[in-house]
């Protein structure tokens, strides 16, 4: 059988365009997510807070504001806690609450299409494989001649749809994967970032 043009079954499926241009959404918000994760710069909790101790303990509050890294979710809860110091101690812990949920809606932003493509993609496939094998028996019925051989070659190029599909999917889900591990690590170390924050700034 002769090798598989890609170029010409990418023009004669509609539903391998599809999927190229799901590949290419994939990559695109992966390495976007990449970025805003790296970005997000981490910072020894425990040592944070013992020089912002230090610091509220001398009344230089808005020094200790400088202590964490900008554009970080520990500099963010910081400056919110401290901005909210004179809270009562259990609507402080409610308030810290809500901003790790406004962090964690940062880190999650665009992740749905990662899920959603490694949701989709083999069935985007699988559909191109049952049009492609329903055009192909019906070029053999329309033709009359070529036998089994003409049909074998329409399903093994119709094939290649639920291959593309799977070939998409799979690094879509790896990727979703990775990136949920690392935002669970992320909020479970503002969560006890928080806890001691509080205690710190209501002993």
């Amino acid at each position: 059988m002769e090798n598989i043009n890609i170029l010409a079954a990418l023009r004669d499926s509609f539903t391998l365009v599809i999927l190229v241009f799901c590949s290419l959404l994939s990559f695109t918000v992966a390495f976007e997510r990449w970025w805003f994760f790296r970005s997000s710069r981490r910072q020894n909790g425990d040592d944070l807070l013992a020089r912002v101790s230090g610091m509220l303990k001398e009344g230089a509050a808005d020094k200790a504001l400088e202590q964490a890294p900008e554009d970080s979710p520990v500099s963010r809860l910081l400056d919110y806690a401290l901005r909210h110091r004179e809270t009562a101690k259990n609507d402080l812990a409610e308030l810290l609450a809500t901003k790790r949920q406004e962090e964690k809606l940062r880190f999650e932003r665009f992740l749905g299409i990662l899920g959603t493509m490694g949701n989709i993609a083999p069935f985007i496939g699988l559909f191109g494989t049952v049009v492609g094998i329903i055009k192909a028996f019906r070029d053999l019925a329309l033709s009359g001649v070529g036998g089994p051989t003409v049909v074998a070659k329409g399903i093994a190029e119709a094939l290649v749809a639920t291959a593309a599909g799977l070939a998409v999917a799979i690094p879509a889900v790896i990727i979703f994967n990775y990136f949920t591990r690392r935002l669970k690590v992320i909020m479970s170390e503002l969560e006890i970032f928080s806890a001691r924050l509080v205690i710190m700034l209501k002993r």
